[in-house]
C-alpha cells in the first residue's frame, strides 16, 4: 500500500475522531481502515494513537506526524490547484454550516449568486442554530454569529451585527414604554434560548459602563424568526439582531426602545480549520461573502 494512501487514512482518522467514522467518510470497511493504520504504525515503528474502548487519542509522535502530514498534503493540493485552476473553473463539494434565520434570509441569496457564478460548486448546506463541530462533522466552513471564545479554528469576519431592543406599538400602548433599564423587569420579555444566559441582557450607558439587566422571560424560543413574530403580535419586548427585525421596524410593526443605551454588537464570522492552505473554493467563497457584506450591510442602513 502506498505511503500516500496510509497518510490519507491516518489524517481522516484524526479528523473524524474514530476509525469507524473515518471508514464511513472514505467509504471503506472498518477492517480496511484499521489495517491501513496498523501498516503505517508498523512502517514508522511508533504508536500513533493511545487506544481505549471509547476513543483514540494521539500520542506525541502521532500529533507531530499529523501536523507534518497535513502540511504535506496541503502543499500537494496547492500545487495541483495552481496548475489546474489556472485554466479551469473552481469546482467540487463545499459543505457549509450556517445559523437558520441569517442563513435563509441573508446567506441563502448570497449562496445562490455564488452558485450562479461558479456552477461546478456542489453546495451541501446545514441551516441550524446548534453549535456544530467543524472538524468532527466534516464541514469546510461554518458561519457563526457570536463573540468568539478562544478556538482552534481560523475566523474571518464577514459582517457586523447591531442588536435592537423593540416591541410592537400595540404592546407599548397597552403596557407603557420603559424609559429605564430597570423598568424592563416589569415587562414581558421574549428571550433567545441558545444564549448562555437568555434572561441576562447586556447594555452600555453613555459613559460606556456595562449594565446587566435581569429580565423576566414570558416566552423563550431557539429561533429568531419565531420571536420576531411573537413580538409583532404584541406578546412582549424582544432584543434581536437588526438583520432579523429591520424590515419590521421599517414597516412600523416594531418600535425601537431604550435607544439611549447601546447594546454590544456581535459579528458574523466564517470559521474553518487551520490548514496551511485553504482550498480554492473555500477561499473564493469566503472572499465573496466578505465583499458582499462589506462596510454597512443593507440591514444596518
Amino acid at each position: 500500500m502506498s505511503r500516500f494512501v496510509e497518510i490519507q487514512a491516518f489524517i481522516q482518522i484524526v479528523e473524524s475522531g474514530s476509525i469507524t467514522a473515518a471508514a464511513e467518510r472514505l467509504d471503506l470497511a472498518k477492517s480496511a481502515m484499521s489495517r491501513r493504520l496498523s501498516e503505517l504504525e508498523a512502517r514508522l515503528g511508533v504508536q500513533l494513537f493511545y487506544r481505549t474502548t471509547r476513543k483514540l487519542t494521539l500520542t506525541d509522535s502521532g500529533r507531530g506526524f499529523y501536523e507534518r502530514s497535513v502540511r504535506i498534503l496541503s502543499d500537494l493540493d496547492e500545487a495541483e490547484q495552481a496548475v489546474s485552476q489556472a485554466h479551469q473553473e473552481i469546482s467540487g463539494p463545499l459543505k457549509v454550516a450556517a445559523p437558520l434565520t441569517f442563513g435563509i434570509r441573508h446567506l441563502g441569496p448570497a449562496i445562490n449568486d455564488f452558485k450562479r457564478a461558479h456552477p461546478l460548486i456542489q453546495f451541501d448546506i446545514d441551516f441550524n442554530d446548534r453549535q456544530i463541530d467543524v472538524v468532527q462533522e466534516g464541514f469546510d466552513l461554518a458561519i457563526r454569529i457570536a463573540r468568539l471564545q478562544d478556538s482552534s479554528l481560523i475566523a474571518r469576519r464577514i459582517a457586523n451585527m447591531s442588536v435592537v431592543t423593540c416591541a410592537s406599538p400595540a404592546y407599548l400602548q397597552q403596557h407603557g414604554t420603559p424609559q429605564t433599564l430597570d423598568a424592563l423587569s416589569e415587562h414581558a420579555c421574549l428571550t433567545y434560548s441558545y444564549l448562555d444566559n437568555p434572561n441576562l441582557w447586556h447594555y452600555h450607558d453613555h459613559q460606556k459602563n456595562e449594565i446587566d439587566v435581569k429580565v423576566k422571560s414570558a416566552m423563550q424560543a431557539n429561533n429568531g424568526d419565531y420571536l420576531l413574530a411573537a413580538a409583532i403580535d404584541g406578546l412582549g419586548i424582544v432584543r434581536q439582531p437588526r438583520f432579523i427585525v429591520y424590515e419590521a421596524i421599517r414597516a412600523g410593526e416594531l418600535t425601537p426602545i431604550l435607544t439611549d443605551y447601546t447594546i454590544p454588537t456581535v459579528n458574523a464570522y466564517a470559521l474553518y480549520p487551520p490548514t496551511r492552505h485553504l482550498s480554492q473554493r473555500v477561499r473564493a467563497f469566503v472572499e465573496f461573502l466578505v465583499e458582499r457584506f462589506a462596510d454597512k450591510p443593507y440591514w444596518e442602513r
